[in-house]
């Protein structure tokens, strides 16, 4: 019988009832360790006091208006956004899908606004993942994802990630943008070589192409900077954002600079929902936290010191693991057995985790952890390993 859930999902029979912090508390009674965080939404981890609070106080004031009205909260969180990025303008959905639509949207736009219609192919790399929507998937072009959903939307090109000549090679006069994430997540926690972004602005400035950066997974304070590009000192003209900046409530956005958002006028674009007053109060609460130079000096010690301990796990056990993999606390561990059986494993000691493509387990720990949760995951993956080696 089919269930009255679309079955869209391979579900495990696991369900829980509260989490604080790092942790998550299921209904058999049992405690887990959230090194998943919602693939990597959950930021703060778990009821986090400060977006509790805001959340609560602007559920008792106001939960939606439309987008024909003014949102004091939303102006202030695009602000904070402009004010912290190379953005000049930013518009908000609901999700990171919505969010690279926009972005897709942007580019388009503006080419045609330039009196160039024609500049609608945008260039992706292979391993990408851009979201569930019809364009989105066709942005990333992985079969698996396109399979029977008919037509695949056109306008892409793919070369291989991290590959410049390739690139090179692939743009003609009908091209208009480059779209690639900086840290790819669902690809298996592949990050680009910061000189490899450096040259993807060269090349799109020197083609006037505009580039576009995909940071819903890698981006607000995940690798220890506010976004991830931030490491290679560029700047991209577009960008989606999404997942971390919402702290666990459904939001996303898309913010662009004043060349970029050329053609964004009145009617271009719109949303429902996107900006709302509850999802901004829980925005701006999290920019509270993670915009702060010390917070993201946090993140990046306990990163560079779980990714030492997980180089000595990797070492200790070499027919479970084969590498590490990422940045900051976003970390990936390729198995060398199949990741699920690894991500079994950690989970029957009391530690969730995610898989990738590429046979990577995804490490994407709230942001808030410190010492004492690096030590706990790695006890409980130590003893995994022990097991699983035999």
């Amino acid at each position: 019988m089919l269930p009255a859930v679309m079955p869209t999902y391979n579900r495990l029979d696991l369900s829980f009832t509260h989490g604080k912090g790092a942790y998550l508390y299921a209904t058999d009674g049992r405690r887990y360790l959230d090194f998943a965080a919602g693939i990597a939404v959950n930021s703060l981890g778990h009821c986090h006091p400060h977006l509790v609070k805001a959340l609560q106080a602007q559920a008792e004031k106001l939960w939606h208006v439309s987008n024909l009205y003014r949102v004091p909260e939303q102006e202030k969180l695009a602000q904070r956004l402009v004010d912290s990025t190379f953005a000049d303008t930013v518009f908000f959905g609901n999700s990171g899908a919505e969010a690279m639509e926009c972005a897709i949207k942007v580019a388009r736009k503006y080419h045609s606004a330039n009196g160039q219609p024609e500049r609608v192919r945008i260039i992706a790399v292979e391993g990408a993942f851009h979201g569930r929507t019809l364009t989105t998937l066709a942005a990333a072009g992985n079969k698996k994802y396109l399979d029977g959903f008919g037509p695949v939307a056109g306008g892409f090109d793919h070369v291989p990630f991290g590959n410049m000549n390739e690139l090179r090679n692939a743009i003609t006069p009908e091209t208009g943008a480059i779209i690639v994430e900086p840290v790819q997540g669902e690809g298996g926690i592949r990050p680009a070589a910061l000189d490899y972004l450096r040259q993807l602005r060269a090349v799109a400035d020197e083609y006037g192409l505009l580039l576009i950066f995909d940071e819903v997974q890698c981006g607000v304070g995940r690798t220890g900077k506010l976004f991830a590009h931030e490491w290679a000192g560029v700047a991209p003209d577009i960008m989606g954002v999404a997942k971390g900046i919402g702290g666990g409530f459904p939001m996303g956005a898309c913010l662009a600079n004043e060349k970029a958002a050329k053609g964004m006028t009145y009617g271009t674009h719109g949303s429902t929902f996107g900006g709302n007053p509850l999802a901004m109060a829980v925005g701006n609460a999290v920019m509270d936290v993670v915009n702060d130079p010390a917070f993201l000096a946090q993140v990046e010690r306990v990163g560079r010191d779980f990714w030492t301990r997980l180089e000595g796990l990797v070492a200790s056990h070499p027919t479970v693991f084969a590498e590490v993999r990422g940045a900051g606390l976003m970390l990936g561990l390729k198995c060398v057995m199949p990741n699920g059986d690894v991500q079994t494993a950690f989970r029957e000691q009391g530690m969730l985790t995610v898989g990738a493509a590429d046979n990577v387990l995804r490490l994407l720990p709230p942001l808030t952890i410190g010492d004492t949760e690096v030590g706990e995951a790695m006890e409980m993956m130590e003893k995994a390993a022990r097991k699983l080696a035999g």
